[in-house]
């Protein structure tokens, strides 16, 4: 079963067995939307590509072992900042200059 919303320019999917009721998974995702347009203010496509951790972090609120244990939006967006997971950096600050990879593994002059 394909259960998808579309909110402005983004597309959520869920992709889940036909046992699953339609409508919990419409409400899960518009959950979700509203965990991540309060993380990041009017969430955008840019959001979601450098900060996916966040995107993950939500969805680990949300849901366990593939069961949903949450649906409260506050609970959800209080865990998550609680986790400190929310990005307000940019992408590979804090390493030095490095690519993430390359200079982990010593490849520079090789």
């Amino acid at each position: 079963l394909v259960t998808y919303r579309h909110y402005a320019t983004l597309f959520f999917i869920i992709i889940s067995t036909s046992t699953e009721s339609p409508l919990a998974l419409i409400d899960l995702i518009q959950v979700y939307v509203e965990a991540l347009d309060r993380l990041f203010e009017n969430v955008c496509e840019l959001d979601l590509i450098f900060n996916f951790e966040t995107l993950h972090a939500v969805l680990a609120e949300m849901v366990v072992g593939g069961v949903v244990i949450e649906t409260g939006l506050e609970k959800v967006v209080e865990g998550v900042r609680a986790q400190g997971k929310v990005a307000k950096r940019p992408v590979n600050e804090g390493m030095g200059g490095r690519v993430a990879m390359g200079g982990n593994f010593g490849w520079a002059g090789r």
